[in-house]
């Protein structure tokens, strides 16, 4: 075209004027927007390089760049009339852009530049470029003898320079300037269809004084000395470091290569350029409990002039390696590998009891952190351990201080303290010891704690609801389908049409801040709401038909809401339901279709809230036969983006997540040959495939503090753990073989082991419960559960006998069978009873604090 070659300044671009028909070189409209700010010497702040060129095209004079940091001082304290927007840690370039520090006269480019005023010649390129031109020279000039012979010898590379640049300098000035160039490039056929570099490229790494001329000296550095740059780079740099950072705070990493005429420095993580990363996307998956922010904040990484990756707001999803290398000397690299300790998070239980003479009381603390956090405990702000005896002892590593035979002087204060290297935290367990004569306010407020509405499993069967305190097994309230909602005529569940006896239908439930549980009823097109505290029915939303499934998001009080549309689930629709703790009239909001389809939704997955992690900025939405995750963002329960899985064939069927290293594990659907492929691992800081997790397949489970994978594959018979270290590293598998048919699995924390977990699966084909202690491998069946609800009978989810813990501190677990509740015992790893004639109360939701 006319504007073929027309090559332009920094700032402008090529345009046809029609009424002359030659190309002539504007301003450019406009620049791609993305944030690495700039200071102008005209003491302002630019968005970018190609806003600053742009305005001084714009203005007619020549705006230089700056490196002091005069002006982003100023626009900070709020001085001068800086154009730009509030700074914000972003970059949306794959590669940092190589600019000088002055553009000279506008009329002739130091660069060549896209049409959205983007450099895309990466120094690989331009190396590449200039290898073509000096064997292109070679064989055209240089004798058959001397073909090749300036790749070794020095001394017949400065000769092949010397005639390429008499070629060059074709009105022999002594000096090469933008026009001449374009004349070689005409000439040779060099235009950017063949290369991302041209020849004006010599002009933006070797023009050394800007006066947009190539003088003999700079030639030959561009030809001779600019082929050692590997050389000029620092050796010894190539090394590995540990960086440590705490959790919220801000980390540099820098990088020790090192060199003349060094190119840009460029980042990786598990192998993926951090550089070409639009880093709105890189936020961490999590907020802490440390930090006062919103998610959006937490996270970001930049990229300094230095080539120093910064990230701001640590998180652990950012721990693991981040290698470093100079941009086209990929050989040359350095390893950082980045630490993220974490301060205590503690939480005690009870947080007061009371208790008569002669009893057992026991007062347990939990705490997270990284590294794992050491616990202490005083009594009225004194030491515990001076005091320790037969009748008062420390147990599960320090974590639970046991009393048997209280006396009234037991009575006091137990506080826990909790420290590691980033920090100490604490929390107060009350003990009061009186006769049971005197009926203090304490004992009395603690009783209706205890025995109240609190501690409780809700399970939701045929004949509607029955609320059990399982230390006595004891039903505690039973509400029955025909049961009214409170203050209104509809009944929990209304008779069917056709059907003689009243029965429920249920699919799904969740505890909404020990307020309200929202349970599915996917017959009846509609959640229905129990108020926890009048253990009543309170309230029905109406949703999409066939609602089967719930997950409360705590971080932003909202109930995800997944409706199949039929049966056969042909008119999937994701809904939210707002405010969810809120006592107000609730109804469903829908999601914006993702991928532009309301109908292929096939699951979704929001990661758990935990300890530590209190806030949960993204969720995974999976579609019907799609190699794809739709990334949402849900505090505006919008579309983000697509993470493809398709280099893997992977049809995602069921997900887990850490926030260790912030992996996703996916298992993939079989192939349409049945076969099954290892689970893949996902990045949530840079959203990409990590890889495979080994030979590792079937359905994972991650417990609740992060540290171990437990993955279910009922093909082979095998339950696989990894343990997951506290640097985020994914250790190798220790495999159970068992042939129970796993339906679900519970995680529940170790009574005698500090830091540890245990799990309880159930079988959905046995009658037999599978007892797994995660830190010895230590394996136990507890028997005789009876048969499950058949799967056909269950049609909601595959998981047709759930297996429901009791909390962070809790005793006792609760699994069904097709007409009978089991209570087990996970302290004594045994049946505590059995509860009869619940039939299909596969349902299950605990609500307290134990």
């Amino acid at each position: 075209g006319l504007c073929e070659h027309k090559y332009c300044g920094l700032g402008q671009h090529c345009v046809v004027n029609h009424e002359t028909g030659q190309g002539e070189c504007k301003c450019l409209d406009h620049c791609k927007p993305h944030y690495k700010p700039v200071c102008g010497s005209d003491r302002k702040l630019y968005q970018n390089h190609c806003e600053l060129h742009r305005a001084s095209c714009l203005k007619g004079y020549r705006i230089t760049i700056l490196h002091s940091e005069e002006c982003f001082y100023k626009e900070a304290a709020g001085i001068g009339s800086s154009p730009i927007v509030t700074l914000r840690q972003h970059v949306n370039q794959r590669f940092p852009s190589m600019y000088k520090n002055s553009i000279g006269d506008m009329s002739w480019a130091a660069t060549e530049v896209g049409p959205e005023g983007e450099d895309n010649c990466r120094l690989a390129e331009y190396r590449r470029l200039k290898t073509t031109i000096l064997d292109l020279y070679d064989k055209r000039y240089m004798g058959s003898n001397s073909h090749s012979a300036h790749k070794d010898n020095m001394a017949a590379r400065k000769q092949l320079v010397e005639v390429m640049f008499k070629h060059f300098d074709a009105d022999n000035s002594g000096r090469v300037d933008a026009h001449e160039l374009s004349q070689v490039i005409k000439q040779e056929g060099l235009s950017k269809d063949v290369f991302e570099c041209t020849l004006f490229d010599l002009l933006k790494y070797n023009d050394v004084n800007d006066d947009e001329h190539l003088t003999k000296e700079e030639f030959y550095t561009a030809f001779v000395q600019g082929h050692r740059v590997e050389s000029d780079l620092n050796s010894s740099s190539v090394m590995s470091q540990i960086s440590v950072a705490t959790v919220c705070q801000d980390a540099v990493l820098t990088c020790a290569i090192v060199g003349q005429a060094r190119p840009p420095i460029l980042w990786k993580r598990n192998n993926h350029y951090l550089n070409s990363l639009n880093l709105e996307d890189i936020n961490s998956s999590g907020t802490w409990a440390h930090c006062e922010l919103s998610s959006g904040e937490s996270g970001a990484e930049d990229f300094g002039d230095d080539g120093s990756l910064y990230i701001t707001k640590v998180t652990t999803t950012h721990m693991g390696n981040y290698t470093c290398h100079a941009d086209g000397y990929e050989q040359l690299f350095q390893t950082h590998t980045l630490q993220v300790n974490v301060p205590p998070v503690i939480q005690v239980y009870p947080e007061s009891q009371a208790r008569e003479p002669g009893v057992t009381a026991s007062l347990r603390c939990h705490a997270e952190g990284i590294p794992s956090p050491q616990l202490t405990w005083l009594k009225n702000g004194m030491d515990i351990t001076p005091k320790l005896s037969k009748q008062l002892t420390l147990q599960a590593n320090g974590s639970e201080v046991h009393i048997s035979n209280v006396h009234f002087e037991d009575t006091g204060a137990y506080t826990c303290i909790a420290r590691n290297e980033a920090g100490v935290d604490e929390d107060i367990s009350s003990l009061f010891v009186e006769d049971s004569a005197r009926k203090t306010l304490a004992n009395i407020l603690w009783r209706e704690e205890r025995l109240g509405i609190g501690n409780m499993f809700y399970v939701f069967y045929e004949d509607g609801i029955k609320v059990i305190q399982p230390v006595a097994c004891e039903i505690q309230r039973h509400i029955k389908p025909s049961e009214k909602l409170l203050a209104l005529q509809e009944e929990v569940c209304p008779t069917s049409p056709g059907e003689e006896v009243q029965r429920c239908v249920w699919s799904s439930a969740v505890n909404v801040k020990d307020k309200f549980i929202y349970v599915t009823q996917p017959t009846l097109d509609r959640v229905l709401i129990v108020d926890i505290t009048s253990q009543k029915a309170v309230q029905t939303v109406s949703t999409d038909p066939y609602p089967v499934k719930l997950h409360y998001d705590r971080s932003h009080d909202q109930v995800w809401l997944l409706s199949w549309g039929d049966m056969e689930r042909n008119f999937p629709t994701l809904q939210v339901i707002n405010q969810a703790s809120g006592r107000v009239s609730h109804h469903t909001v829908h999601t914006q279709p993702v991928g532009r389809h309301f109908d292929r939704v096939d699951d979704f997955f929001i990661p758990a809230s935990s300890l530590i992690i209190n806030h949960i900025r993204f969720g995974l939405i999976l579609h019907q036969n799609e190699p794809i995750f739709h990334k949402i963002d849900l505090e505006t329960t919008s579309y983000v983006k697509n993470i493809s899985l398709r280099e893997y064939n992977c049809i995602p069927k069921s997900v887990a997540y850490t926030h260790l290293g912030g992996y996703y594990f996916v298992n993939c659907k079989p192939d349409s040959t049945g076969a099954t492929q290892p689970q893949l691992i996902l990045d949530s800081v840079t959203d990409t495939i990590i890889g495979q997790n080994g030979d590792v397949t079937g359905t994972p489970y991650v417990s609740p503090d992060g540290h171990y994978l437990v993955t279910v594959d009922d093909r082979d018979g095998l339950m696989r753990i990894q343990i997951i270290s506290e640097r985020g590293k994914i250790q190798a598998p220790f495999d159970i073989h068992t042939n129970l048919h796993l339906s679900d699995l519970a995680f529940q924390r170790s009574f005698t082991e500090l830091h540890q977990y245990n799990i309880f699966g159930s079988s959905g084909r046995q009658t037999d419960v599978l007892f797994v202690e995660l830190g010895t491998g230590k394996v136990k069946m507890i028997k005789s559960l009876k048969e499950a609800t058949r799967s056909y009978e269950w049609p909601w989810s595959n998981k047709n006998r759930v297996m429901v813990s009791s909390g962070l501190f809790g005793q006792y677990l609760v699994t069904p069978s097709r007409e009978s509740l089991f209570i087990l015992d996970g302290r004594l790893n045994k049946l505590n009873c059995e509860i009869t004639d619940v039939l299909k109360g596969n349902v299950v939701v605990w609500v307290g604090e134990s």
